[in-house]
């Protein structure tokens, strides 16, 4: 979708941002894992767990996201580079927000964690 919105071809360099990209949001995905069980071994509830290393991580993998989308701005004036820097930028802005919310949805999945009731007094 970012290569027809900036009208750029899906040429060789874009391969290569493509391949870049999917080893930064395998790490994204990594990192949050390892938080959802670093969260399990301190004795957090599982579903808890997985909230709050979704909570903690988002600051880190947005950051790190957003820097890498800014430091491609100058390769869009590049003719050689332009197909690989907005296929990492628009890449990796909508996989961030993918990584996000489907990682611990999957986890949550893959694990068969419930959500808790919660119990109200009056």
């Amino acid at each position: 979708a970012g290569l027809l919105l900036m009208n750029a071809a899906f040429s060789f360099m874009a391969l290569l941002g493509l391949l870049s990209l999917s080893g930064m949001l395998i790490k994204n995905g990594i990192v949050l894992v390892d938080q959802i069980n670093l969260e399990l071994d301190s004795g957090k509830e599982p579903y808890q767990a997985v909230f709050d290393s979704g909570v903690s991580r988002v600051r880190p993998v947005a950051m790190a996201a957003i820097t890498t989308i800014l430091g491609m701005i100058p390769l869009l004036f590049d003719v050689f580079f332009q197909s690989m820097a907005v296929t990492i930028m628009f890449g990796l802005g909508f996989a961030t927000v993918l990584t996000l919310i489907v990682v611990p949805v999957l986890y949550t999945l893959l694990f068969k964690i419930k959500v808790p009731k919660q119990r109200y007094s009056n």
